[in-house]
């Protein structure tokens, strides 16, 4: 009965904290600009993705690997955010239970500010997507323009970690 109850522990632990998203923030630029604002103390990963991007559905395993991999980590954080429309909301959060996204996942819907908020976030963003910053303590480290490889994002992670 003891070992029973120890298993069951164990797999509702797992559950809670592998679980995945019911629903996804939308958020506007300014929202998303304050959310890394208030990171401080921790390396935050963001990256700009789509469900109609092959590159960027490519990459997201490599990025749920590593995501995984520091989650208990308080100094680490990951957000990909989704730049589908507003009105692919239900598509999105499919796709997240599909795809076992286990990192925060919000949906930017500010796509006709594109121009603005681009170049806020990076004067050499073209627009193309995936993209992903790094930011630490609130400050920008790094930016990756176009796929990125497990380990690239690894290495950029664990040296802005120390």
């Amino acid at each position: 009965m003891k070992n029973l109850l120890k298993i069951l522990v164990v797999l509702l632990f797992s559950s809670v904290c592998n679980a995945q998203q019911t629903d996804v923030s939308v958020l506007k630029y300014e929202e998303l600009e304050k959310r890394i604002q208030e990171e401080k103390g921790k390396v935050l990963v963001v990256n700009f993705w789509a469900t109609t991007c092959a590159p960027c559905v490519k990459e997201l395993p490599h990025f749920m690997e590593i995501n995984n991999k520091h989650k208990g980590n308080a100094t680490f954080k990951m957000i990909l955010v989704s730049l589908d429309r507003l009105v692919d909301k239900e598509r999105v959060l499919k796709f997240i239970k599909n795809k076992d996204l286990t990192a925060e996942v919000v949906l930017l819907d500010d796509i006709k500010r594109m121009n603005t908020w681009i170049p806020r976030f990076e004067k050499e963003w073209d627009g193309n997507i995936p993209v992903t910053l790094f930011y630490k303590d609130g400050e920008k480290v790094y930016f990756n323009d176009g796929e990125m490889s497990k380990e690239d994002l690894e290495k950029t992670i664990t040296e802005n970690l120390q």
